[in-house]
């Protein structure tokens, strides 16, 4: 977590969000008012954590990572907007005493926490895409898949795979092999900074037959990222303009 994200669990009343994440943070909430809700319920606690903030009392919205990635601060901007609340940032000066002070607070993603545990396979141009069909159209997120393999960034995929998704993967592995080595780098990162963390490194040709979950980044490296021992790296191109020994 940020300093800035525990400061503000310290400080509000009420914390909302999926009862997982809750439980994750238990041992730091335990004196305050919970708003739990199951998965497929994010409307109904986001519309909760409103009405206690509109109440007077100040409101958490938790997410894993970052709550603006793939997470639940557009949600959030999005109900406020449907609803025509008055809100406000706080780098912005209130002009309306009924207004709503609605703050993004900086966590650290997947994405960052996953590439320093495999070493650095972000140090170039890179394109995140979630395979959950559950919001978006498969169609759209293959298209992505082929213009950002096509365009040769290293792809960072969140969402990989559930119990009743169990082929995306695989159609994004056939995906990338058009235009990517079999033996390019793929990094796999689950349940990154927790106790049952795993990370390992296979090759893009086994990607289809790895252990992945929906708790679980998959980095596939472009044509020039690059294992090293444990490690999995992009160059930013300083071998191409200096020298290097």
């Amino acid at each position: 977590m940020s300093a800035r994200a525990l400061s503000v669990l310290k400080d509000v009343d009420t914390v909302a969000g999926y009862t997982t994440y809750i439980d994750l943070i238990r041992n730091l909430v335990a004196d305050k008012n919970i708003i739990a809700t199951a998965m497929k319920k994010e409307i109904d606690r986001v519309k909760a954590a409103i009405d206690t903030a509109l109440s007077g009392k100040s409101c958490a919205i938790v997410s894993s990572g970052d709550s603006g990635i793939y997470a639940m601060a557009g949600l959030a901007l999005e109900i406020c907007k449907e609803r025509k609340l008055a809100v406000f940032s706080p780098q912005n000066e209130q002009r309306d005493e009924h207004a709503l002070r609605v703050e993004i607070v900086p966590g650290i993603p997947a994405l960052s926490s996953g590439a320093s545990l495999l070493g650095a396979p972000l140090t170039h141009d890179f394109a995140c895409i979630s395979l959950s069909d559950l919001l978006t159209p498969w169609e759209l997120i293959e298209k992505r898949i082929e213009y950002a393999a096509k365009a040769d960034f290293v792809l960072v995929i969140f969402n990989p795979k559930s119990k009743k998704r169990n082929w995306q993967l695989g159609k994004t592995m056939e995906i990338v092999l058009k235009y990517r080595d079999g033996n390019t780098p793929v990094g796999i990162v689950k349940n990154a900074m927790r106790k049952s963390q795993d990370v390992s490194i296979v090759s893009l040709s086994e990607l289809a037959d790895a252990d992945v979950d929906m708790l679980t980044t998959v980095f596939i490296g472009s044509t020039q990222s690059s294992r090293y021992r444990d490690f999995m790296y992009t160059p930013r191109g300083y071998s191409g303009k200096y020298a290097m020994d």
